[in-house]
């Protein structure tokens, strides 16, 4: 069986996002990925390197005044090296993100990644999941609480630290992690048959 490489690419200005990043790299483990986590304020040649080596790239920022965080911008505009060389060109991608309203334009954060994904030739891979919490007998509890699709998105309060980020926004990015770990081992088996 294909063992899947997986690099979780990310930025976390408070800490938050750093908790959301580690649940999809929990789920991506739990489903049988090499995974890697990457600070992309961070990052070194080695883990340029790594990105490029990599089956997997799962896109992961705060949404700040609408969008990505600077940090992660800087590191999608350094990634056009990448794309001159189609280092990412048929590699698997997905994205998170976080912010403390409940929407909080996070959809542009998510469409944001997809684009990135999108301009490197990448194949996106879905949250996967319907919406919970939008029925009476729903909770704030269920995966995917706040109704996201194109990729997981968590809420967390501006006044709590990293260790308040709502468990269930936790297990719908482990959910994230391990949805890409399996679509990318298909995706790989599926090229190596090919």
């Amino acid at each position: 069986m294909t063992t899947p490489v997986v690099s979780i690419a990310f930025h976390s200005g408070f800490g938050h996002t750093a908790v959301i990043a580690e649940a999809v790299h929990r789920g991506a483990v739990e489903a049988g990925a090499t995974v890697h986590l990457i600070e992309v304020d961070k990052i070194t040649e080695e883990q340029w390197a790594l990105l490029d080596t990599s089956d997997a790239i799962v896109f992961g920022a705060p949404t700040y005044m609408g969008t990505a965080s600077a940090a992660f911008h800087t590191f999608a505009e350094e990634s056009s090296k990448r794309w001159f060389a189609n280092a990412w060109h048929d590699k698997v991608a997905a994205g998170f993100t976080n912010s403390g309203s409940k929407s909080g334009d996070k959809l542009n954060t998510l469409q944001f990644f997809g684009i990135i994904a999108a301009q490197h030739g990448m194949h996106w891979v879905s949250l996967g999941l319907h919406p919970g919490w939008n029925v009476s007998t729903g909770s704030e509890n269920d995966l995917n609480r706040l109704g996201f699709f194109l990729g997981a998105a968590a809420q967390s309060n501006n006044d709590q630290g990293p260790e308040a980020v709502h468990k269930a926004d936790v297990e719908t990015a482990a959910h994230l992690g391990r949805r890409v770990a399996e679509q990318t081992r298909i995706f790989v088996a599926g090229r190596a048959a090919a």
